[in-house]
């Protein structure tokens, strides 16, 4: 059994024997290729998010009659990526096994492999929506295989053609779009399609993860890989709504917060209100 942590995200403050919705968060950014401190992203969300109402106008829904519960962080070995990994594969298969959603607060993008590696555990028939600015589909980086940007490529590896489908790419080396066609679905750019995508995948267990730099930099600068040309915050809140109230999210993650790359705290903000979107659109 789990118990909640001292700090909360909001009032997720559910104890585990009424939570449906379990966060903890991954402090871990030993394999980012650029700038490195996502690793101080779960932490900023929740410490942050009182600067934030509980109630969402968008969907006229409070986090305080949520069954939500925050175990708060994991307390990872940095520099041993493996151990790592499988720390949160525990950590996310203690709450499966025991009926409740894992929702992970990243860290960079690679934690979400070990998430997922519990999700598929449990549901062999998952599949995976990713919204992101890069394409995460390399074999290697610098010959480095456990890599944030390749852990899309690992997560195929278990699942195989047709289960992954991307929204929001545009960024990757010329290899992985060429790879990309007939083993993912990928939509470059937009969030266009989505909607027919969740229909063709009513009641299929689904991951989500979301890597927060499919917004663009000029809304959310707080990140490692900051990319030109993403969405608005207004798209991408509407896009994950749309994903946690139509498909049948059975685990999930959003990464890729480096918050002292914002010190005006507004690239935490976003984070903290598309989370918070996430749990409500979620609620049943």
């Amino acid at each position: 059994m789990l118990r909640n942590n001292v700090e909360t995200f909001l009032c997720c403050d559910k104890p585990w024997e009424e939570a449906r919705t379990v966060l903890f968060g991954a402090p871990f950014d030993s394999t980012t290729s650029f700038r490195p401190g996502t690793r101080f992203g779960s932490g900023a969300i929740r410490r942050e998010s009182y600067g934030l109402e509980s109630y969402s106008p968008y969907q006229d829904r409070d986090l305080e009659e949520a069954a939500v519960m925050d175990a708060g962080d994991l307390e990872l070995p940095i520099g041993d990526t493996r151990a790592v990994l499988e720390q949160i594969r525990e950590q996310a298969g203690k709450i499966l096994a025991a009926g409740r959603r894992p929702f992970m607060l990243g860290g960079e993008h690679l934690v979400t492999l070990g998430a997922f590696q519990a999700a598929y555990q449990a549901y062999p028939e998952l599949h995976m929506i990713h919204f992101d600015a890069h394409a995460d589909l390399r074999q290697d980086y610098l010959g480095v295989q456990l890599s944030h940007a390749c852990v899309l490529r690992r997560c195929w590896e278990s699942l195989g053609d047709g289960r992954i489908h991307q929204f929001g790419i545009r960024s990757g080396d010329r290899e992985e779009f060429r790879w990309a066609p007939g083993h993912v679905h990928m939509q470059r750019f937009s969030f266009a399609g989505l909607q027919e995508t969740l229909e063709q995948l009513q009641g299929v267990p689904l991951y989500f993860t979301v890597d927060l730099d499919v917004l663009d930099p000029s809304v959310f600068p707080g990140t490692g890989t900051p990319e030109p040309g993403g969405v608005s915050f207004e798209e991408l809140r509407k896009a994950v709504t749309l994903v946690c109230s139509r498909g049948r999210i059975v685990a999930c993650d959003v990464n890729e917060l480096s918050p002292h790359y914002d010190t005006s705290g507004v690239s935490t903000a976003v984070a903290g209100k598309i989370v918070r979107e996430m749990l409500l659109a979620m609620e049943e």
